[in-house]
């Protein structure tokens, strides 16, 4: 028996574990994430007694999954916080990161959204390739669709969806439309509008406003914290495009919405987004203002462009379906069911004498690179201005 937990909050990781359960013929367990570590671990333990394997919904549950003793499947939705350590962690963000780690190593099977994210946890945490499986996220394609009579707003807009996380590369947006606005003018009113919460530090957002400040930009950027899924499809389907230029994504859910609304993309060559996006964006190098510009430039002004990266991006957004990732899901679940019976059937067959002793030391051991991260950081944030982190 396979339980599945799901987790309320709204972040993308909630959604995929939402969007799962409504698909997944299983039992489910709803949890919220930002419970204490006694209550999370108190209402996961009592599934100790009635389920075979447990699927836990992203990483951050490898801290939990550690101590349950009983086999499990995790989903691995990137490494961001290796690969770009957040603001400001403290003592206790750390030992939870590190215990995460120690849980992703015995895992008995990890899910990727990305063949990216699967080369991450291969190459950076040193799991063995046969022990992850690429399941691509998917869409909700009756609400991210074209739907242009919808639009919300007046004036032609780039569109940027996302935190305000370092990472995300949002100064080098701004950056790459200040100087559009200069180099081309005023392009009939062009306006930038930033869809989503800053993060979970006030100083991205007082980061942020000074770099737009510094432009002379606070007429032409435009804040939106909050929108239902259904205005969000609307912003996208009357956007110029989608500007993406983050140097780290593990999927990268905003480029597909956006492709499934008919809007063009332009987003990083870096991380997962080549993979989602293949030939239906217009690639940029993140750390390149100029090449953000040009693209940007290219698609407000070249309509032949613009109209094949919307029928491209449409048709390239077919491919995602929750549907789709819940039959490959299911899939994972049959193959782990499998080598239980067959491991059952070894056991029958193994004298007492045969067996060797689990060490448990061995295969929960943190590589080095990790244990380099975290004594690394303070000095990474030292020496790293903020915005090109």
């Amino acid at each position: 028996m396979v339980i599945f937990i799901t987790t309320v909050e709204g972040s993308g990781m909630d959604r995929y574990s939402q969007e799962l359960a409504e698909r997944l013929s299983i039992q489910t367990e709803e949890i919220k994430r930002y419970m204490s570590f006694p209550k999370i671990y108190g209402r996961l333990s009592r599934l100790r007694t009635v389920v075979k394997l447990i699927h836990f919904p992203n990483q951050h549950f490898g801290r939990y999954a550690l101590f349950l003793k009983r086999p499990f499947i995790i989903t691995v939705h990137d490494l961001v916080r290796l690969c770009s350590p957040f603001y400001r962690e403290g003592i206790s963000e750390r030992t939870g990161l590190w215990l995460d780690v120690r849980g992703l190593k015995r895992a008995e099977h990890i899910i990727a959204p990305s063949a990216y994210t699967k080369k991450d946890l291969v190459e950076k945490l040193g799991i063995a390739k046969e022990r992850v499986t690429v399941v691509y996220n998917g869409i909700n394609h009756g609400v991210f669709k074209p739907v242009p009579e919808k639009r919300l707003v007046s004036f032609p807009y780039f569109l940027y969806v996302g935190s305000e996380r370092p990472r995300k590369n949002l100064a080098g947006l701004v950056a790459a439309f200040a100087r559009l606005k200069k180099e081309f003018g005023d392009l009939q009113g062009l306006k930038l509008i930033k869809i989503g919460a800053a993060g979970r530090s006030k100083q991205f957002r007082r980061m942020t406003q000074r770099a737009i400040a510094h432009l002379n930009l606070e007429k032409d950027v435009i804040f939106i914290d909050h929108v239902t899924d259904t205005e969000l499809a609307a912003y996208y389907s009357s956007a110029v495009a989608l500007v993406f230029p983050s140097f780290y994504e593990g999927f990268g859910l905003p480029p597909l919405e956006a492709m499934a609304c008919g809007c063009p993309v332009i987003t990083s060559n870096r991380s997962s987004l080549p993979e989602i996006v293949g030939d239906a964006g217009l690639l940029i190098d993140p750390e390149d203002t100029n090449d953000i510009t040009k693209a940007m430039h290219s698609v407000i002004t070249n309509r032949t462009l613009s109209r094949q990266l919307m029928e491209k991006g449409i048709a390239r957004a077919r491919c995602f379906s929750w549907d789709i990732a819940a039959e490959e899901t299911m899939k994972v679940y049959r193959k782990i069911d499998s080598s239980f019976d067959q491991r059952d059937e070894t056991k029958k067959a193994t004298t007492p004498s045969d067996f060797v002793p689990f060490k448990s030391g061995d295969p929960l051991e943190v590589t080095h690179d990790y244990q380099g991260y975290l004594s690394k950081e303070d000095k990474y944030h030292k020496q790293t201005p903020r915005y090109e982190r």
